[in-house]
């Protein structure tokens, strides 16, 4: 078995948060301000390590270690792992830690669990930066991911799916990562990813209950909640090359809510961390202080 549990020093301090849910790791280092940072499927707070090197002289970050298919603490088989019982496990994370007045990041469909994070409880979050990621305008998860949901009500067909992520050769295909990194990954990092759920049944059980819930409808109603209520500011973070995400529904996001922007980051795909982490860093940074 491969040590796919390894998480990146440059992510501080291992902690591990017993919440009602059941069991949730994150990472913290740093000292300021607190920014929240979500991963989505098939990641996991890896993702950050580079945008927390360059982030934790100035900030608290704390990275979440969301149960979405490499993790290494699997929930109970009763959790709720729905769209809605995501976004809970990120608010019920920051009541934990005892976070107010946060900047609560999300990328891919770590950012759509945001979203919902962010709508129902915005007495935690004071500010969200969404980067590449379901906005109202898209579908969850967007194609060429759509048929996950239905795949995933198989748990060991969804098992027999993912075995391709094994080799390199399959990680890289339109409907792995292919369309999501423009520059190849650490391997161990990749491994990391790529695994957890095909070595650990329990994992996989996890994965297949977040895959088929999802749907549209609860990211689109949190969406239209902050469009309409959330007075915080809303950087939208996201590459004119995203080729899952499409930049102009951002755009018009960013135009929709009571104080959205949209920041370019050039030269990169849907997992900007990985792509572009100093650039990424740079605007979190600028918007935090802003």
């Amino acid at each position: 078995m491969s040590d796919v549990g390894t998480r990146s020093p440059l992510l501080g301090e291992a902690l591990r948060l017993e919440l009602e849910t059941g069991p949730l790791g994150c990472f913290r280092r740093g000292e300021g301000p607190a920014l929240v940072f979500s991963h989505g499927w098939l990641a996991n707070a890896n993702l950050w390590r580079e945008v927390v090197e360059r982030l934790a002289g100035e900030f608290t970050c704390v990275c979440l270690d969301l149960p979405l298919g490499s993790h290494r603490l699997p929930m109970p088989a009763g959790a709720d792992l729905s769209p809605q019982g995501c976004g809970e496990l990120i608010a019920s994370a920051l009541e934990v830690l005892d976070l107010r007045e946060v900047t609560l990041v999300g990328n891919d469909s770590g950012g759509a669990y945001s979203q919902i994070a962010a709508a129902a409880h915005p007495e935690r979050v004071s500010r969200l930066v969404l980067n590449s990621c379901e906005t109202p305008y898209d579908e969850f998860p967007p194609p060429p991911f759509d048929g996950l949901p239905a795949a995933a009500r198989d748990e060991a067909g969804l098992g027999a799916l993912l075995s391709v992520l094994r080799e390199p050769e399959g990680r890289r295909l339109d409907a792995a990562y292919g369309l999501l990194v423009k520059r190849p990954i650490d391997p161990g990092v990749w491994d990391g990813y790529a695994l957890p759920a095909l070595e650990d049944d329990a994992i996989l059980r996890d994965v297949a209950k977040v895959m088929s819930s999802a749907s549209s409808a609860p990211v689109h109603a949190a969406g239209a909640q902050l469009i309409e209520s959330f007075a915080g500011p809303v950087l939208l973070a996201w590459s004119p090359e995203d080729r899952v995400f499409p930049p102009a529904n951002a755009a018009r996001y960013a135009e929709a809510l009571h104080d959205g922007r949209v920041e370019l980051i050039e030269d990169a795909y849907s997992f900007t961390p990985e792509d572009q982490p100093v650039a990424l860093a740079a605007a979190i940074a600028g918007f935090a202080r802003s």
